[in-house]
């Protein structure tokens, strides 16, 4: 069987005038696919330190600018026949107008809500990830 592929992602949010917004990337590649800043475990890396250096790289958002809340999600897929493995985190923007600026993997960001972020993302899975992520939000108040 093959090694999984590993990946680490942050799915971030912000609230504007107390409604909660997610952000995803378009892929500039593929079927450009709409997903939370993610992308491959480097050799010596784990999931979480991934995520944080993914999010930077692809987002230009850094650790600083948001706040990981203890929730973490773990995505199991296949991928042209390969086992894959995503995890990831919750994060809020402490500032909700900070840029998003994106690196050449990405040709566009959207803030959505839950609805919309869910119709755009076009895999069940990433869509449970969203609504189970929505609920931990609601659930703090």
């Amino acid at each position: 069987m093959a090694t999984p592929l590993k990946a680490g992602g942050i799915l971030i949010f912000r609230r504007i005038q107390n409604e909660v917004q997610y952000l995803l990337l378009q892929t500039s590649y593929g079927e450009h696919h709409w997903t939370p800043p993610k992308g491959h475990v480097d050799p010596g890396e784990d999931f979480r330190t991934a995520a944080l250096r993914e999010t930077e790289e692809e987002a230009g958002l850094r650790e600083s600018q948001f706040k990981l809340f203890d929730f973490e999600k773990c995505l199991k897929y296949s991928v042209r026949g390969r086992p894959k493995e995503v995890v990831y985190w919750l994060a809020e923007l402490k500032d909700p107008n900070t840029p998003v600026k994106l690196s050449d993997e990405h040709q566009d960001f959207k803030w959505l809500c839950l609805s919309e972020a869910c119709s755009y993302s076009r895999f069940n899975d990433l869509q449970e990830v969203l609504k189970d992520a929505d609920e931990y939000i609601q659930g703090r108040g």
